[in-house]
């Protein structure tokens, strides 16, 4: 089979499959554009904003400006017919610990969501033929440590007793120890240099941390050092079928409940009457107006053109003019015949579901310089490689898989590279032969098609990626917690009456945890007169 072309890529990205819609045509034969609520957006954290809302009794319509919902939480056969991968997101770790799913709140387990936990839970290889793997017997793990340093592979059990007493210490409302306050204080780097000895283990750890884009040489990125310790807790589950199954379990729990949901209807502006939104304007004009409020998970620097600036307020538009995003990154898909294979030192070799690369723990340290020039390093650079159909064969045909790189890379290049349109199939080629030195078995012959994503190209195919961010923005200190995504409007509220906002634009942020929809769920039910509780137990 000969590579999809980029033309192929970009009709298969706007006719990938609806997960749950109704059409255009239907809602203008009902007659119904007035709504309690209007969810503009449907990302999976609106999606379960919307579906608590419907639970309550609501009537809601969602509004998509996609084929598909979903956002970042979508699979599609983006590569070839019959291989299912996901356009962003593949893991679900944090939503584990969501009630959403933790209590099946919303009944999404009933309707067709189903989780796999493959093991091992991450591997590293390094060029030195040694490497480590994370599997979910952490006793096996420690030995994985062990091979590197005996104190290491102590300290990590350590951890790991330590992060748990921490979390079920927070869950009870404990003030958090001053140990606690200095780590997350301290940079990612210098953590996790003080923490390890071993020069393969501090690479493991500063790989992992770098799965939330967060630049590891940054103040208050400690915390990320324990993302590895997290995972040896919880695991790395996936969906089966895909990480889309989310969000198409999401949209049948909002139609079955008397919901509505319209793709193909990007909104345009914001219904502003008597200071207060009543609704939304479609890139159509067709306008749709709610009763109680209108629900938003379009970028928030996006959502700001949509009605009057003065309605902001000065220092609300003053404040996100400084919102930043995060790093870059690309998403290099491929269709293969064979899965990544790694050598191990004993002379076999492993294919895990999730792997990652970082040579030496230095390397974090570049990362922002080299974003900030706009410069592209391919010779040492930290990858993220998931291949779920390595632990969930419903994904592709019979011995053959799916294969999706990810790597931190500039969203604005230097004035003498280009465009990213000029360097992307350079860079493709540059990543898989970086890859090969670590992999060498998976050679260009297993590729049957791929399709490379710069970060423009995530910000075209969704404007929510705001300039390749596929976390919707940095999260340092100045765009965390309450502060996202501005002081003083961390709690799903906007500035204009009637308007809420969630997503990754909200605290706490982007990946798939659905906490920022559930949260916005439970403060726009309190200004109903309802609980989230009230509404479960209906």
């Amino acid at each position: 089979m000969s590579r999809i072309s980029r033309r192929t890529f970009l009709q298969s990205a706007a006719g990938a499959a609806v997960a749950t819609s109704v059409s255009a045509q239907s809602i203008a034969a009902q007659g119904n554009q007035t709504y309690d609520y209007v969810v503009a957006g449907a990302g999976h954290n609106s999606l379960i904003t919307a579906a608590y809302l419907v639970k309550a009794g609501f009537s809601v319509l969602v509004l998509e400006g996609r084929p598909t919902i979903g956002g970042g939480c979508k699979s599609g056969e983006i590569c070839l017919p019959g291989f299912q991968d996901d356009w962003c997101s593949s893991v679900h770790s944090l939503l584990m610990s969501n009630p959403v799913i933790r209590n099946n709140e919303l009944g999404l387990l009933d309707h067709g969501l189903e989780y796999i936990r493959p093991d091992p839970v991450m591997h590293i290889p390094f060029l030195d033929n040694t490497s480590l793997t994370m599997w979910t017997d952490p006793a096996r793990t420690y030995k994985e440590y062990a091979k590197f340093s005996k104190r290491d592979a102590d300290t990590f059990l350590r951890l790991v007793d330590e992060l748990q007493t921490f979390r079920r210490d927070e869950a009870q409302g404990n003030a958090t120890p001053s140990l606690w306050e200095r780590r997350h204080a301290m940079s990612a780097y210098d953590l996790t240099m003080q923490t390890f000895e071993d020069d393969h283990v501090r690479s493991f750890h500063l790989a992992v941390a770098r799965f939330t884009s967060e630049p590891g040489g940054d103040p208050y990125t400690g915390r990320t050092m324990f993302t590895a310790i997290a995972h040896q807790i919880g695991g790395r589950p996936i969906p089966k079928g895909g990480s889309g199954m989310l969000s198409t379990a999401l949209g049948r729990v909002i139609e079955e409940s008397g919901g509505v949901i319209l793709t193909g209807m990007p909104v345009a502006e914001l219904l502003i009457e008597a200071g207060k939104c009543s609704g939304v304007v479609c890139d159509d004009g067709r306008q749709f107006r709610a009763r109680k409020g209108v629900v938003s998970t379009i970028h928030i620097k996006h959502l700001v053109n949509m009605a009057p600036q003065k309605l902001w307020g000065d220092e609300f538009l003053q404040n996100l003019e400084l919102f930043q995003p995060e790093e870059g990154l690309f998403a290099y898909h491929m269709a293969t015949s064979a899965p990544v294979e790694y050598p191990l030192a004993d002379g076999g070799s492993i294919t895990p579901f999730e792997s990652t690369i970082l040579p030496f723990p230095q390397r974090v340290l570049r990362s922002s310089y080299d974003d900030a020039r706009g410069h592209i390093n391919l010779e040492d650079m930290r990858l993220q490689i998931v291949s779920p159909s390595v632990a969930d064969a419903t994904r592709t045909p019979k011995g053959f898989h799916t294969v999706k790189i990810l790597g931190d890379v500039p969203y604005k290049l230097a004035e003498e590279l280009g465009s990213w349109d000029d360097v992307r199939a350079d860079v493709a080629s540059g990543v898989l032969a970086y890859l090969q030195r670590f992999a060498p078995t998976f050679t260009k012959d297993k590729i049957l098609a791929d399709v490379f994503m710069s970060p423009a190209d995530l910000e075209r195919m969704n404007p929510a990626f705001w300039k390749g961010s596929i976390h919707a923005g940095d999260y340092g200190p100045s765009q965390s917690g309450d502060s996202r995504p501005v002081p003083g409007w961390a709690n799903y509220r906007m500035p204009i009456a009637g308007l809420y906002q969630t997503g990754a634009c909200t605290q706490p942020g982007g990946s798939i945890s659905g906490r920022p929809g559930r949260n916005a769920a439970a403060v726009i039910l309190a200004d109903a007169g309802m609980t989230i509780a009230e509404v479960v137990a209906k």
